[in-house]
């Protein structure tokens, strides 16, 4: 009988600095035209991690992942103090998975060797779109050629590559996804992100839709397009591990896998959120929002947490189910009984792999179908009731 799989220990750092802001965006992310003081936000990423691992001492850090924002605008003197600090405050694996999070309209080669000598050994490009006219409307400030160029370079210097596109984009029929996606595999390498467009509260494209200037594909087509999804990434032996994530076996973002196997992470920098066990007890960190308060805040008292919330076995238990039911693999059936005191329900479980929604895959896995991660948040009220 196979052991659960250890999902691990991340770090998540949370560059908040973009060069514009997306319509469809709702991360926290803010423009700052007069610049960022580089070196007084390193000072503070590195206290609030020696105050973090202060939380959590003795883990062996498996991955890291510089999210934002747009951290490839940060100088690779930054990310390499950031890095450096986590080292310093935690044990990192030899095999340690480091991903950044890049636009390839800030991609410069001289920059990208700079972040591979820094530690990054793995990039995720937000391409976002293979014709020029999407990208305008998505508010990207690259165009297609700048987008190639960037995955040529990263191609060349990290180990590791994937980008992300979004499908379900207004106006995109299936024949034109089929072929975006057909030469976007011809680039791609081991990984690609494929995200459905939604209207996310607080985005300038939430106010354009509530206004009847923005229309996006119908229920049924954008069901066509994730099918067209499945079929094609899994003809070219990228098959999906998680609902928008494909990889080649092996290629999945080991940082990501926390996440959805419900690991622990440390959540550092502007609006990060965290996952800690201290005593036993799992831990729901998250600091502030604004970059400017977090800032202030973690020079006068070490670190920018607003809120540390003790979960119940019950929430970390939904929690696992709504993350872990995501992938392709599904859960452990006895660590979701460990994390959240009691086993799921035996007759809810059949009662949804009657109609088609889960699936057990052996006596301690299940997981949720291709129609059961179309109404995944039903599906998991379901089993957590």
């Amino acid at each position: 009988m196979a052991a659960p799989i250890d999902p691990g220990f991340g770090v998540y750092v949370h560059w908040p600095f973009c060069a514009a802001k997306c319509p469809y965006c709702d991360f926290n992310s803010h423009v700052r035209h007069q610049g960022v003081d580089q070196e007084r936000f390193a000072k503070a990423f590195v206290t609030e991690i020696q105050t973090m691992a202060a939380k959590s001492p003795g883990k062996t850090v498996n991955s890291i992942f510089l999210g934002g924002g747009t951290p490839s605008l940060m100088d690779p003197k930054t990310v390499g103090t950031i890095l450096d600090a986590i080292g310093a405050a935690w044990n990192v694996a030899p095999d340690a998975e480091v991903s950044m999070e890049a636009n390839p309209s800030s991609v410069e080669a001289e920059r990208f060797r700079g972040y591979r000598a820094a530690g990054v050994n793995r990039v995720s490009l937000g391409v976002q779109a293979l014709n020029d006219v999407d990208l305008k409307a998505l508010g990207r400030v690259h165009n297609v050629e700048e987008a190639m160029r960037a995955i040529d370079i990263a191609r060349a210097t990290f180990p590791r590559l994937s980008f992300d596109l979004i499908y379900a984009r207004p106006g995109q029929t299936p024949d034109m996804w089929r072929a975006e996606l057909l030469q976007a595999l011809d680039r791609a390498s081991d990984h690609l992100s494929l995200y459905q467009l939604t209207i996310e509260p607080g985005t300038m494209f939430e106010k354009l839709y509530a206004a009847g200037k923005l229309a996006i594909p119908d229920e049924d087509t954008a069901a066509t397009l994730f099918e067209i999804t499945q079929e094609i990434c899994d003809k070219h032996g990228r098959p999906a591990y998680e609902i928008s994530n494909h990889a080649v076996p092996g290629g999945e973002c080991r940082h990501n896998l926390v996440y959805w196997r419900y690991g622990e992470y440390a959540g550092i920098g502007p609006g990060a959120h965290g996952r800690l066990v201290i005593d036993g007890q799992r831990h729901a960190t998250a600091t502030t929002l604004l970059p400017e308060t977090w800032l202030g805040r973690v020079e006068s008292w070490g670190d920018g947490i607003e809120t540390d919330e003790i979960l119940t076995p019950e929430e970390a238990g939904d929690e696992m189910l709504l993350m872990g039911l995501r992938l392709t693999e599904g859960i452990d059936l006895r660590r979701y009984k460990a994390i959240a005191g009691r086993p799921l329900d035996p007759r809810r479980m059949a009662d949804l792999i009657e109609h088609g929604m889960v699936e057990q895959l052996d006596e301690n896995r299940v997981r949720a179908t291709r129609s059961g991660s179309f109404v995944l948040d039903a599906v998991v009220a379901d089993l957590a009731a």
